[in-house]
């Protein structure tokens, strides 16, 4: 009788303990399901589809609308450089609060688009969401990553990259063209906040996770000065990039907002690449440039081939473009990310970057073999192997890395997709400016020979940053062995006087890596 009753209290609080961990890591995938899309669904602009009932409601004449359109486009750039910011606030303070915070922005952003009046308004709506959004996405990485799952991890990329795929074809969705003012009154600003549902079950699901996480030990260890440093390295090139393409969308030609956005992509590698070379912002499997890959390869890819379906949908008289394309690339994104935690991270990423890489190629094919880009055969070809390889790259890639290097990829993702919808959009521009279409059948092929250049760019691309990541991963095995070199000369100086006297190599070896961990170690 006795026996039994020790053996039965910790038995007790071992099962107690799991169901406790378990409770937490459904309230943080509850938290990261709503959260991700509820900050993503920000990033689209369809203002051009109600743009003439937005004119009439604000008395704009057809010279104003680019200012209009120049203002409804400030999120990406309100987003894109709240990021680095919110990651150092949720490193240093409560991730819970910073995300609730954000989410307070982002709600006040969806509240305020009813009652926009002026272009002005318009702009600052855009502005918040955008800022609220740029907030609450460093701080559920935060979240997910005090868990110390690697199935949440995987999860939240794959929920990342679903976001971004969907976005727009829900917001176009939501948002259909008019073609004349049937979208008068307050219509029109549905545009600035599409549905305001996302984010009302964001706030929901984080007062959950704060209910259901516990009272375990789920903060990370704070992080170093130079950690903080690195975080915020992105923000003045993040912030010169985002005023260059506000500025260009105004009255740049196409050809100067083409080259805005292709100097882009080398600086952000280069950004990627000197953070790499840091412990605390490094990852083994190259975290950075595998984001930017993601950015550059998933929205810009995936939100133009929406607009393509939606205007031969609407070319045909249908109500909207189908949304199960981008649904299947969604769930194939989630199940690349779920793959990653079985597979080898390196070649999980690489084999990620080849199927990212096949789908600008098929998409190049389409027409030849697909029926076309904006069939759901075609659909289907590109988007199913962009989001199953975006999703297994990008959770590969987060496999070994810290908190630091996981924010600080996350830094570089938004100027990535600025950097491609800078691209995809001017090569739009450009060939509608050529083709000048009179039927929509014109409009729609001007369209598609400006998407399918930008494929081919984006297949280069997918390439380039494939080899820069082989090689920062290369890299950062390099410095591994040369980490685990000095620990063990280190353990060896320490435990025998004798071997350091012998070969002073040893003790410079001990003594270098006690200099590289600083005085804030441990």
């Amino acid at each position: 009788m006795s026996t039994r009753t020790s053996e039965h209290p910790p038995r007790t609080a071992a099962w107690r303990g799991r169901a406790a961990a378990v409770t937490a890591a459904s309230g943080a995938l509850a938290m990261a399901a709503t959260v991700l899309p509820a900050a993503v669904m920000t990033v689209p602009d369809t203002t051009a589809n109600v743009a003439p009932a937005a004119a009439e409601a604000l008395g704009l004449g057809t010279g104003d609308l680019p200012d209009l359109l120049r203002a409804t486009g400030l999120s990406l750039p309100a987003l894109l450089l709240a990021v680095p910011l919110a990651a150092v606030a949720a490193r240093r303070f409560s991730a819970c609060s910073v995300a609730a915070s954000g989410l307070l922005v982002l709600l006040a952003g969806i509240g305020a688009a009813r009652l926009a009046g002026s272009v002005a308004q318009a702009g600052l709506v855009r502005a918040m969401e955008g800022a609220g959004a740029g907030v609450v996405l460093p701080a559920s990485l935060v979240l997910i990553w005090e868990r110390r799952s690697r199935a949440l991890a995987a999860l939240w990329a794959g929920g990342l990259v679903c976001a971004l795929l969907m976005a727009m074809p829900v917001a176009l969705r939501l948002v259909p063209v008019s073609g004349g003012t049937a979208a008068g009154g307050a219509g029109w600003r549905a545009a600035l906040a599409p549905t305001p549902w996302p984010a009302i079950a964001a706030i929901a699901a984080v007062a959950l996770f704060l209910f259901l996480r516990g009272r375990g030990p789920w903060r990370l260890p704070a992080p170093r000065h130079s950690e903080r440093g690195r975080l915020v390295l992105p923000l003045v090139p993040a912030a010169g990039f985002a005023f260059l393409a506000v500025i260009a969308a105004d009255a740049w030609s196409p050809g100067a907002r083409l080259a805005v956005g292709a100097l882009a992509l080398p600086a952000l590698v280069a950004l990627a690449l000197a953070g790499g070379a840091d412990p605390a912002a490094g990852s083994p499997h190259g975290c950075a440039v595998v984001m930017i890959a993601v950015g550059l390869l998933g929205y810009p890819v995936a939100a133009p081939l929406a607009g393509l379906a939606a205007v031969d949908a609407h070319a045909r008289g249908a109500a909207g473009a189908s949304l199960l394309p981008f649904a299947l690339a969604g769930a194939a994104a989630i199940a690349g990310a779920l793959a990653s935690v079985r597979a080898r991270p390196r070649a999980a990423v690489l084999t990620g970057y080849c199927l990212m890489l096949a789908a600008p190629l098929l998409g190049l094919a389409a027409d030849h073999t697909f029926g076309g880009l904006a069939g759901r055969a075609g659909l289907l070809a590109v988007l199913i192997p962009l989001g199953a390889g975006a999703g297994l790259a990008l959770a590969a890639s987060l496999r070994d890395a810290g908190a630091g290097a996981a924010l600080f990829g996350l830094a570089l993702l938004f100027p990535a997709v600025l950097a491609g919808q800078l691209m995809v959009l001017s090569l739009q521009t450009s060939w509608l400016v050529r083709a000048r279409p009179v039927t929509q059948a014109q409009q729609l092929d001007a369209l598609t020979g400006g998407y399918q250049a930008w494929l081919g760019l984006a297949a280069a691309s997918a390439v380039l940053l494939a080899a820069v990541t082989a090689r920062a991963g290369a890299r950062a095995a390099d410095r591994s062995a040369r980490a685990d070199a000095q620990a063990t000369g280190r353990a060896l100086a320490g435990s025998n006087p004798a071997l350091t006297a012998a070969d002073p190599a040893l003790g410079t070896a001990a003594g270098g890596a006690e200099a590289a961990a600083g005085p804030g170690a441990g």
